[in-house]
């Protein structure tokens, strides 16, 4: 407040509530018609530039993600309600087709990771019994490895080999031909491994410890382990978007939400918002960003701006 006058945040002709403010940032809340457009701040007869942002859309809600979610060929989103550790839910693995959400698959204890292969089998993992599983039909699961420890994320390389991340400290290999392989060891992680690979076939793992000032890891195809990144809070789901860069859900210098790291290390901060746990590219429609938080599924329009909000 400046001879009072009070700061105003417009979103086009709309006005949101004013939470916080420094320099840098500021928080506000956001209308719930708003979904995207300019952003001005208004103090007395002063105005800033405007800025283009989207806010992201309610995909589907009373969920339980803790890893990427998952889309496949046809656009159809799935997601997990993985529940604490023993627990016994309803629904383990949502679909979310269209705008609906129905459930998918059922009786599978503490559902965590989810991964498509190149023939787009689905295959989930399991942090209660460490094994995994190879979606047959949602009614048909066939256990693919087992001894998993406490799996959390997945992913396949280009060859159609799974990578599976016990987030005791193990980051497992399981070949063409169910071969199990110890690929590389990492600090264990407080919640889960999260995994992604980059167009070079390495991959990169995030596990986010107690600390404030977790790593990016990059392990070779030779399994090679080396710091991409330090100095993130909480790094979870990662993807790289078209450009190369990788997108971390995570905090940065405490601002919380998808921070974006080029491939010569500049970093910046391109979507704000609390809890976010994993994230997705959705291939039939390269510019959406599929973006989970520890309830929700959300869709943001990314070729829009550079800065963006998950409300």
């Amino acid at each position: 407040m400046t001879n009072g006058s009070r700061s105003v945040v417009a979103f086009d002709d709309q006005r949101g509530h004013l939470v916080a403010c420094a320099d840098r940032y500021l928080v506000a809340t956001v209308p719930p018609e708003v979904t995207q457009g300019e952003i001005r701040v208004i103090l007395g007869s002063l105005e800033s530039d405007p800025v283009r942002i989207v806010v992201a859309t309610l995909l589907a809600d009373n969920l339980h993600p803790v890893s990427n979610p998952v889309v496949d060929k046809e656009g159809n989103i799935f997601s997990t309600f993985s529940g604490s550790r023993g627990q016994k839910v309803e629904t383990s693995v949502y679909k979310i087709s269209q705008g609906v959400k129905t459930s998918f698959i059922s009786d599978l204890m503490n559902a965590s990771g989810l991964a498509f292969n190149s023939e787009g089998e689905l295959f989930v993992s399991s942090r209660f019994d460490g094994m995994i599983y190879r979606v047959l039909s949602p009614s048909n699961l066939e256990v693919y490895a087992k001894g998993m420890g406490v799996a959390t994320g997945m992913v396949f390389d280009a060859a159609d080999n799974l990578f599976v991340g016990d987030r005791s400290g193990t980051v497992f290999k399981i070949d063409t031909e169910r071969k199990i392989f110890v690929f590389a060891t990492l600090e264990p992680s407080v919640s889960a491994y999260h995994m992604t690979f980059d167009a070079d076939g390495n991959l990169y793992v995030t596990g986010p410890t107690i600390g404030c000032f977790d790593s990016v890891h990059r392990i070779s195809t030779n399994g090679e382990v080396g710091s991409f990144f330090s100095g993130l809070g909480r790094p979870q789901g990662m993807a790289f978007d078209p450009q190369g860069n990788l997108l971390v859900a995570a905090s940065l210098h405490g601002l919380k939400g998808i921070v974006r790291i080029t491939p010569d290390l500049q970093v910046s901060t391109v979507v704000s918002g609390a809890g976010i746990v994993g994230l997705a590219l959705d291939p039939t429609s390269p510019a959406d960003l599929i973006v989970a938080t520890q309830d929700s599924l959300f869709r943001l329009k990314m070729a829009w701006a550079s800065a963006l909000s998950v409300n």
